[in-house]
């Protein structure tokens, strides 16, 4: 038996076809319409439905990336099943450069959204009514906020044996963290529906970060890989396997002033060692910033200037930090050319 089309809105897809599709989303101040962008590659072949998407904040830019390199990859024109790649979300966020819509809310804090009400409900119930529920597995693509840089690193809410499990395994990322579910949050709705969701986070806000980008291409091909989306063999090495977290905290500044950080990005930190110094620009006044526990450094702001209390040095905590820290050595090591330490 042949597979059926695929119907996405007005537009019908036919096994084997790949159309890219313009959803009306709102309009701007002028009468101009705007649209949310997706290209559909439904294969000949039934399988699941993965969605792909990018730049629920619309600056991150990093997934908008990842999805053009996916789309452009050999292997998915023999696709079985139905990719659903959109690689911006939050489209007036990302003609302004910002994170937030124009009316300062947080698209992912919106879901599932409502057909009235603020215009973040309104593209949240869009983009779940028309992209989300056709979807049976979900990658969603971020990096860390403004001035802020992230490891590479997949956040998800881990069961033993899940499909979520099973999916984050297969990424490839260096960290995974079993992160809570957000009220609001695209990752909540989809998993209070038991659809599996992985949130990859990685690089800077308004940058491309070719360290955080080409691994997730890379982890994108393999979730579908073990999805039995795609078939053939991978040609790169396996990964080696990630390690869980069990859980992280940020070290704060203790003034006010000018951050002068002392490790890296990935780094493997001991409980009150020293991260950085914020000083007075003077240096008269001057503060240590110190670990608040044994781990790795999986996030940290990128900007000097600190206010007193501000988060500075996000630290996972693992049971084996040996491990972590051979995970994230043979992460560095799989790039081309490896990052000094991903700064």
């Amino acid at each position: 038996m042949a597979r059926a089309s695929f119907q996405l809105g007005e537009h019908t897809i036919k096994p084997g076809q790949r159309l890219q599709i313009d959803v009306p989303v709102a309009r701007l101040y002028t009468h101009t319409p705007l649209h949310i962008p997706v290209e559909v590659v439904h294969g000949r072949k039934d399988g699941p439905v993965l969605l792909v998407c990018g730049g629920i904040h619309g600056d991150e830019i990093n997934g908008v990336e990842i999805v053009r390199r996916v789309l452009r990859a050999k292997a998915i024109s023999s696709i079985r099943g139905t990719l659903i790649a959109v690689p911006v979300v939050n489209v007036l966020g990302f003609l302004q450069q910002t994170r937030y819509l124009p009316d300062r809310r947080d698209l992912n804090r919106c879901f599932p959204g409502s057909e009235s009400g603020s215009l973040g409900g309104r593209i949240a119930n869009l983009f779940r009514e028309q992209i989300v529920d056709h979807a049976t597995h979900i990658i969603d693509l971020h990096t860390g906020a403004i001035h802020r840089t992230n490891l590479p690193q997949i956040r998800a809410q881990l069961r033993p044996g899940s499909e979520t499990e099973r999916m984050a395994d297969a990424f490839g990322a260096p960290v995974v963290l079993n992160a809570e579910l957000r009220e609001g949050s695209l990752r909540h709705y989809a998993q209070t529906r038991g659809i599996p969701v992985l949130t990859y986070e990685a690089g800077e806000a308004l940058r491309f970060d070719e360290w955080a980008i080409a691994p997730g291409v890379r982890g994108v091909l393999r979730v579908m890989r073990r999805l039995g989306m795609l078939t053939g063999e991978q040609r790169r090495r396996s990964p080696a396997p990630a390690e869980l977290a069990k859980g992280s905290s940020w070290a704060r500044a203790p003034i006010d002033g000018i951050l002068r950080p002392k490790v890296r990005l990935g780094a493997r930190v001991a409980k009150g060692e020293v991260l950085g110094k914020v000083a007075d620009p003077f240096g008269n006044d001057e503060g240590e910033v110190r670990a608040v526990a044994d781990g790795i450094v999986i996030g940290m702001s990128r900007l000097p200037l600190a206010n007193e209390g501000e988060a500075l040095f996000h630290i996972a905590r693992f049971n084996e930090i040996d491990e972590a820290e051979t995970a994230i050595e043979s992460f560095n090591s799989s790039l081309v050319p490896p990052p000094d330490s991903f700064y």
